[in-house]
């Protein structure tokens, strides 16, 4: 168990990078989840088809293939751009294959694989706000977008904030495939090199690597806990 103390350096960066890959794909997987979710009950038919077609994409997927797709797919997308006759688009697309880090594409896969199920932890809110609230709301003469930020959201967040969590959770922990697909100095990679490339016992560089997802997931799993009795205590 010495590798837990005379790596400890080495346990802190990978925690370190991997908080930060968790922090900023939740916060990229909530406002997309968000727009998606407006998507999917907004009153326009070709609307609620796009934000359906995205869910049902992305929930069916296995994350290994958006993330494949991610760290290789893009790169290679970026590389033979020539067909994107857009202006703007053909030169965001042309640096795919140059500029990005594999950080980055590691974070658009889990933001792009996430925001399919905040999305459906979002609906479910606004599904849990009675019907008679949004049409006392058309009634008064809200339109649609004054509705959702006025009547809907605020009552439907209420309902979310349990189902986000664990969606968030589960985000946390299926960032330890972003290290297996380019992302250097995460947990996951921290593994791997300890024990390939430092010939470490593979138990106690296990033992690290769960500690440092349960500090992330433990807090976040007992606030929600926390949250649901207080819900449950209020209705």
């Amino acid at each position: 168990m010495n590798v837990l103390i005379d790596k400890f350096d080495v346990f802190a960066g990978g925690f370190w990078l991997t908080l930060q890959i968790c922090v900023l794909a939740a916060i990229g997987a909530l406002i997309l989840g968000a727009v998606v979710a407006v998507l999917r009950i907004s009153p326009v038919p070709p609307l609620r088809a796009v934000g359906t077609t995205y869910v049902n994409i992305f929930r069916n997927l296995p994350l290994t293939v958006v993330l494949f797709f991610a760290a290789f797919g893009l790169p290679a997308l970026g590389s033979n751009a020539d067909f994107l006759r857009v202006p703007g688009l053909e030169s965001i697309f042309s640096r795919l294959g140059t500029d990005l880090p594999y950080f980055r594409f590691g974070l658009i896969a889990l933001v792009l694989y996430t925001a399919a199920f905040v999305c459906e932890a979002l609906r479910s809110g606004v599904n849990a706000v009675p019907a008679g609230q949004a049409e006392a709301a058309r009634s008064l003469g809200l339109t649609f977008g004054q509705n959702l930020r006025h009547v809907v959201l605020p009552q439907s967040w209420k309902a979310s904030v349990v189902p986000l969590g664990s969606v968030i959770i589960a985000m946390i922990k299926n960032s330890a495939l972003v290290g297996f697909f380019g992302v250097v100095g995460d947990l996951s990679q921290t593994a791997d090199q300890l024990t390939s490339a430092g010939g470490y016992p593979f138990i106690p560089v296990a033992i690290g690597i769960s500690v440092g997802y349960l500090i992330m997931t433990v807090p976040l799993g007992a606030l929600l806990d926390r949250i649901e009795k207080r819900q449950a205590v209020a209705r």
